[in-house]
């Protein structure tokens, strides 16, 4: 089929606003997103700048925004966004971050918020050399954030950083946040709590769900971060009992 391919484009070295390019491309309704850009790419502009590195939704590096919405080009087919023969698909970079060039942005931000929140493995202060058992229950409590590959497809949906707060801590930082601190092998909570119970941190948060729908590994965000916002209240009564 027939198909043209809307892509923004903007040079900060030479453009002074984005705008929009076209494509015409014959691509069969069953490829992927990301074999056309590369095909246009390779074929006819080779100036497109678009990231992309494992090409399997694994590294989360091709996010971008496809018809109003965020997708990983390398899991879209192209039945899923062109309906029928001639369809106009329109990509666009990811929202609230600064382009780099066309379909790049930098990314800065999105992991200085990421670091902020302690995403590793804190263990016991004194753990010597043993090892750190668990049961397949406890490992299921923080099985969800996992599932992140840091693509940054829900920061670029979410509301509240692109019209309310844009320092907004992110979900994706509070979702990796919550993956350590439901570890029962973990004892770094205290230290990342403190960095997520703050006005721009986790209670920032309106609970939209554009982060959960924007989500390409299914991950229920809206409920992850709703949990850590009640283990927090939880923590502070606990402190006032004391």
């Amino acid at each position: 089929m027939k198909i043209v391919v809307e892509i923004q484009r903007f040079n900060p070295e030479t453009d002074k606003e984005p705008h929009l390019m076209r494509y015409e491309v014959e691509a069969e309704p069953a490829s992927r997103l990301l074999t056309v850009l590369m095909k246009i790419k390779a074929t006819q502009d080779p100036s497109l700048g678009i990231r992309r590195s494992c090409a399997h939704g694994v590294c989360g590096s091709d996010a971008m925004v496809v018809n109003g919405k965020e997708r990983l080009a390398c899991k879209t087919l192209i039945k899923e966004v062109a309906e029928k023969n001639g369809a106009v698909i329109r990509i666009e970079p990811l929202q609230n971050l600064p382009v780099q060039r066309d379909l790049m942005v930098d990314q800065t931000r999105f992991f200085a918020n990421y670091l902020h929140v302690k995403p590793y493995f804190i263990p016991e202060a004194k753990s010597g050399n043993r090892e750190f058992h668990q049961t397949p229950s406890e490992r299921k409590e923080y099985e969800e954030g996992t599932k992140c590959i840091l693509c940054v497809s829900c920061y670029s949906a979410c509301p509240v950083i692109r019209d309310v707060n844009p320092d907004f801590l992110g979900p994706a930082a509070i979702v990796q946040a919550a993956r350590f601190n439901d570890d029962s092998r973990d004892r770094g909570i205290g230290k990342r709590l403190a960095r997520l119970d703050y006005p721009d941190g986790i209670w920032a948060c309106e609970s939209r769900f554009e982060c959960t729908r924007a989500c390409p590994r299914g991950i229920k965000i809206t409920k992850t971060i709703n949990l850590t916002k009640r283990k927090i209240k939880e923590l502070r009564e606990n402190q006032k009992m004391k």
